[in-house]
């Protein structure tokens, strides 16, 4: 590993400044599960490390009436062992339980897999569905950015020299709600995702037709997808498994997935389908209160 300088910043005014100074050669720690690795083996190369993980404002963790405030350095444990979080948005905590294993997941958070941006991100799925929204400060202020548009390309996203991503806000839910994320992998845990599916769900009050639903697809395309026309159908329709199969049939088209050594592209395609439905099946289920999140 190269040599390079740390620094633990106590502010989100010094981090930032700290990073605007250094000009595209300083790189900020969340959990560090990704970016040791990546300077490990040469594919970062910064002269100095931030470590984020002191700054007050990227460890909030609040659930108002308004949602979920998700600081960008909180680890994923902090996540999935809140009994509320569990409760209202339970596609997020499905991602995190699966995030590495159990020592990954006491250091890994939510903010660094997103800005780690990987296309297979477990993260990315679950909070395109639920329509969260990524905070991000820098030396020209704050501003806001949907999940479904933070990625611009493989390990690539909109984040300017001298920004943090601060937090992720998820709206509450409204009632007869669910969500759910789903991955396919080759091994049971500590892997990448070959297809990845988050769903979110609000029915109508007879617990039978969908008022409305939005799909989160990642590994099966450059970036994480919202699957904007498999999300519109929905509305109005019968939470049936031949809706689930008509969203499952559109969600395939949008998809451009490539060939690797985990799975061909006809392999993901047809996948991609599989777990729509299945989803958003269990998504149905805890919107009705038959089923909750397990970690």
């Amino acid at each position: 590993m190269r040599d390079f300088e740390y620094e633990a910043p106590d502010s989100l005014e010094r981090a930032i400044a700290i990073l605007s100074e250094m000009n595209g050669r300083a790189r900020p720690l969340a959990g560090g599960t990704d970016l040791i690795d990546h300077v490990r083996t040469g594919r970062l190369t910064p002269d100095l490390i931030v470590d984020i993980k002191k700054i007050p404002d990227l460890n909030r963790l609040e659930h108002t009436s308004d949602g979920l405030h998700l600081g960008a350095a909180v680890p994923c444990y902090r996540i999935y062992e809140d009994p509320a979080i569990r409760r209202d948005f339970a596609a997020l905590v499905d991602a995190c339980s699966i995030i590495g294993g159990i020592q990954v997941q006491n250091r890994a958070s939510v903010g660094g897999n997103l800005c780690t941006s990987g296309p297979a991100a477990d993260s990315a799925p679950a909070l395109i569905a639920l329509n969260a929204i990524c905070v991000l400060t820098g030396p020209d202020g704050t501003r806001e950015v949907p999940v479904h548009e933070f990625f611009t390309g493989p390990g690539q996203n909109v984040l300017n020299r001298g920004e943090l991503l601060v937090e992720i806000r998820l709206p509450a839910p409204a009632p007869h709600s669910g969500s759910h994320y789903r991955r396919f992998i080759p091994r049971n845990e500590m892997d990448i995702a070959v297809v990845g599916v988050g769903a979110a769900v609000t029915l109508e009050e007879d617990g039978q037709t969908i008022r409305s639903a939005r799909i989160g697809l990642g590994a099966v395309a450059p970036i994480p997808l919202l699957a904007v026309e498999a999300s519109e159908l929905l509305a109005g329709k019968p939470a049936s498994d031949a809706t689930f199969s008509e969203a499952a049939q559109a969600a395939r088209k949008i998809v451009t997935p490539i060939d690797d050594m985990r799975g061909t592209v006809e392999f993901r395609i047809h996948v991609t389908g599989v777990l729509v439905e299945r989803v958003l099946r269990q998504a149905v289920a805890r919107a009705r209160g038959e089923d909750a999140p397990q970690h």
